[in-house]
């Protein structure tokens, strides 16, 4: 229902309503939704639905420019995790609904070009990159960027060293382009064969889909050789961040230039840390032999960046039955918009399904979701659906 304390004059609003997408209404040549303030044209857009809001970012830059301003964000209806990405039996992509509010009619991705076997690597704001094999010759493969919500893709020529590389990710904001960037990470030994060392990433690789090639590889220097990752990496205002063995994040932008920020310690620490995106900021979680905390990066650009939120002791998390040396758990995701992250749990040497649970970190309410499978495997990648039309140039 309209508000009636909203004073829009009625032909602005048919107006402002008429160019929504999939509207029947009529569309004038003149644009009279430009006479709307801002707050004002904020209000019409705030009465859809998130899918409908998501393609209004289309109708012009203004409309995406207001949708995307963090004043807006309170206002505005916000991303829904659907769910996540995985892979089963280590191979083959599958599909963990935790929502309930959309589900890919083809979670194993079919639409997609016909492949030996396909892998999943990342996700990032709507859109999936995939490595597929053309044949058993591992060097014959693709990366493969696509929209499981709209089956749109398109394919990334492969580099001669992507067979033998180390990771690759992907960073894509439709809030500012509808283009996407690959990173590929390449080994040492990938990059130089007389090093005899897999274990440093030394070079970065990165394909812009705006002119369609691949930067020339940059090297970084000695004292920027980072070791394996314990944690997947993240996409964040043109940065891709990544969390190592080497109690520290890398910060790589763009043009494959890679900054070192120190994170904090624990004397204790029983796995590596993470990062994840919530709510358009950075979050890194440190999970020690008791207790779990939350960090969020404030200023980059700083040695003490980060500022603690909060500390969960084991006991707190799962109450008196946990025990450490009998039990395990990890921290696999955060929710894009809610105070929210989700944790897998299992038994060390027991036959039992690993749980996967919801924890509240306002409530401090831990939720039971599912059983995992038997044949479902890392990385959990947590999946928004983007209905705008993306990948433009795609299949």
């Amino acid at each position: 229902m309209r508000d009636p304390t909203i004073k829009v004059p009625d032909e602005l609003l048919v107006e402002a309503i008429s160019r929504l997408p999939g509207s029947t209404g009529p569309v004038f040549i003149s644009d009279p939704t430009a006479k709307l303030p801002d707050d004002l044209l904020v209000e019409v857009i705030s009465r859809v639905p998130y899918k409908s809001t998501c393609c209004c970012k289309c109708v012009s830059t203004r409309w995406r420019d207001l949708i995307s301003h963090p004043d807006h964000r309170e206002k505005l209806p916000q991303s829904t995790l659907a769910g996540f990405f995985h892979h089963r039996d280590r191979s083959s992509p599958g599909y963990l609904s935790v929502s309930g509010n959309w589900c890919p009619h083809d979670a194993s991705l079919s639409f997609l070009p016909k492949y030996q076997r396909l892998q999943i690597l990342d996700c990032c704001n709507g859109l999936l990159l995939c490595r597929g094999w053309k044949s058993s010759d591992l060097k014959m493969l693709d990366y493969v960027v696509c929209n499981p919500a709209t089956k749109k893709w398109v394919t990334v020529p492969a580099t001669k060293w992507c067979w033998n590389m180390s990771s690759a990710f992907l960073g894509f904001d439709p809030a500012v382009s509808s283009h996407f960037y690959v990173f590929e990470l390449v080994a040492a030994i990938a990059w130089n064969p007389s090093k005899r060392d897999d274990s440093c990433i030394e070079v970065v690789g990165i394909y812009s889909s705006k002119v369609g090639v691949w930067t020339h590889p940059v090297a970084w220097d000695d004292p920027f050789g980072i070791l394996y990752l314990s944690g997947d990496g993240v996409f964040l205002s043109g940065v891709l961040y990544l969390c190592y063995d080497n109690n520290s994040v890398a910060a790589v932008d763009l043009q494959g230039n890679c900054r070192i920020i120190p994170i904090p310690t624990s004397h204790d620490a029983s796995s590596g840390p993470n990062v994840y995106v919530s709510r358009g900021q950075l979050y890194l979680t440190i999970q020690s032999a008791s207790e779990l905390s939350f960090w969020v990066l404030e200023d980059s650009s700083t040695e003490n960046c980060w500022t603690l939120k909060l500390n969960i002791s084991h006991l707190r998390l799962f109450g008196i039955g946990y025990s450490s040396s009998e039990q395990f758990y990890g921290v696999i995701s955060a929710h894009p918009e809610h105070n929210m992250i989700f944790i897998t749990k299992g038994f060390r040497f027991c036959y039992q399904p690993t749980k996967l649970f919801s924890y509240e970190l306002d409530s401090g309410e831990l939720r039971f979701i599912c059983d995992l499978s038997w044949n479902y495997s890392l990385p959990y990648l947590s999946y928004v659906p983007l209905f705008s039309e993306s990948l433009a140039d795609g299949n």
